[in-house]
């Protein structure tokens, strides 16, 4: 499944993830931040649906969604713990 560009405005406009996991249609994107105390990771969750040709996103889920949200969440969890831990 294509999830399409993941910049957008919340993030800056046009940086790139440092991560994604994918589950199904679920996504976590990982971003790395920079603040006066040092890097910081946050993660946004969308679900990919297709509405006739065109893919859309919501941060909306369905019940079945629900544990593929979590075993994303977790990995992405693990990456930022990983990331955290190196530096």
């Amino acid at each position: 499944m294509a999830f399409g560009n993941t910049a957008n405005a919340e993030n800056g406009g046009g940086k790139k993830p440092v991560h994604e996991e994918k589950v199904g249609g679920i996504r976590t994107s990982t971003w790395e931040n920079d603040s006066k105390n040092g890097k910081f990771y946050t993660t946004t969750l969308q679900r990919c649906y297709k509405d006739g040709e065109e893919f859309k996103y919501t941060g909306s889920l369905r019940v079945n969604d629900l544990p593929k949200a979590i075993l994303a969440l977790q990995k992405a969890y693990e990456k930022m713990v990983v990331a955290d831990s190196s530096e």
